[in-house]
Parts: C-alpha cells; sequence; structure tokens
C-alpha cells in the first residue's frame, strides 16, 4: 500500500517566474539592457508619453511607470528636462535588475524600481504611464481601476483600443528556444474603456495619436490615450 504520509504532489511559489513571457527572451533583456544605456532609439510611445506629461506636470510632480521593463521611459523624461519624479513598476525582476544596475549612471537611484506585480500595487502619486502592458494581460478592468484609484493628476495608456473587443490567447513566438508559452493579444473596445474611466470620476479622455501595427499575426489601431482627473 502507499505511504500515507508520502505525497506525490508538487506544488511551489515560483509559478509567475516560470510562466510568464517576460523573464524568458535574451533578446527582449538585451534590448532593454541598450535602450537603458541610451544606445536605442526613443520608443515613439514614450515620446508621445513625455510630450503628454510635459503639458500636466507642476515641478516636483512623481510618475509611476507600470509595467516599466527596465525603467528607460526615464531617459524621455530627463531628456526633456522635465522637473518630475520617476518611479517605475515591474513584475520581471530580471528586467527591474537591469535598470537597477545601469540607470544610477544616468541620475536615478536604484530604489525607484520597484519589482511588483500590480496586484501588490497600492499608494498615490500625481501620474501614471502605462504603456503597452494591459492589451496582454487578461482583462484591463482591474488593473486600469487600480491605476485610476491611485492617480491624482492623470493617466496616460498606450493599448490596443478599436471599435469592438477582441481577444486572443497565442503561443509566444519571440522567446529563448525551448519555451513554450503564451500571450494574450487583446484588442479593448475604446467606447467601453471610455466610459469605464469616465464612471471612476476621469474626464477629457481623447486620442493623440493613431498608428496601425501589426503583432501575432494581428492587426489592431493602437491609439494613445489620456485621462484627466475632473476637479471635486
Amino acid at each position: 500500500m502507499p505511504d500515507p504520509v508520502a505525497s506525490i504532489a508538487t506544488v511551489s511559489r515560483d509559478g509567475w517566474d516560470r510562466f510568464s513571457i517576460w523573464g524568458h527572451s535574451a533578446t527582449v533583456r538585451e534590448l532593454y539592457a541598450r535602450r537603458c544605456r541610451h544606445e536605442a532609439e526613443e520608443m515613439t510611445a514614450h515620446a508621445q508619453a513625455a510630450d503628454l506629461l510635459a503639458s500636466r506636470i507642476s515641478a516636483g510632480d512623481s510618475v509611476l511607470d507600470i509595467g516599466c521593463g527596465s525603467g528607460y521611459f526615464y531617459h524621455s523624461l530627463a531628456s526633456r528636462d522635465l522637473p518630475v519624479e520617476y518611479w517605475g513598476l515591474d513584475a520581471c525582476g530580471a528586467l527591474i535588475d537591469i535598470g537597477r544596475d545601469i540607470l544610477p549612471s544616468f541620475g536615478l537611484p536604484a530604489e525607484r524600481l520597484i519589482e511588483a506585480r500590480i496586484e501588490d500595487l497600492s499608494g498615490e502619486v500625481d501620474h501614471v504611464v502605462c504603456i503597452n502592458v494591459l492589451s496582454n494581460l487578461d482583462n484591463y478592468h482591474r488593473p486600469l481601476e487600480r491605476f485610476l484609484k491611485i492617480a491624482r493628476k492623470s493617466v496616460i495608456l498606450r493599448e490596443s483600443l478599436k471599435q469592438g473587443a477582441e481577444y486572443h490567447y497565442v503561443r509566444d513566438d519571440f522567446l529563448d528556444p525551448g519555451i513554450d508559452l503564451k500571450v494574450h493579444v487583446n484588442h479593448y473596445d475604446i467606447d467601453d474603456v471610455t466610459r469605464f474611466v469616465a464612471s471612476r470620476g476621469f474626464t477629457h479622455w481623447r486620442s493623440v495619436a493613431a498608428t496601425l501595427e501589426v503583432r501575432h499575426d494581428l492587426v489592431g489601431v493602437f491609439l494613445d490615450q489620456t485621462a484627466r482627473r475632473s476637479p471635486r
């Protein structure tokens, strides 16, 4: 008879690191290191987000970059001499470590880069920036609600938004050899997102740019959006 004390189960707490795509691409790690070293061209979305912030910030405002990768959006703010306090948050420790290693030489304290998931996020900041994150999650409602709760002044998003939602869960073909993981590639309904933002007390929701991009053989219109809290 089987030993009643012995167990055939194996249970651990490393599931996020094991099954998240972000820690399984040497190509991404090298790219993010190059961006931290200021050796890569500035992302268009980062330039747009920085320009949006420039019209909204006051000296000393805090900016939280959610899903920051290695924190290279810091360069977009610093190169424009925007007088803000930059913070970055990302769940992937390998990417955060890249920023902590490189960005202090450019003036960003290592402790400003936080390894944490959106679910762990609490507190208050003046501005939240989130670029190309929500479209790769299972849905946007809970994380976006958290952004709107903690932002005192504005939330800037760059996600896949269009008329009519589409949800896809596909194999990520850009990972290291031998890694077989899937990723959400979602397109959220722009009217639904607009209503959701307005119901949380934000107004002045507007599109500032639109580009047509292709990823994983799916075509979607990526809109840069900004929302600002209504006066209370």
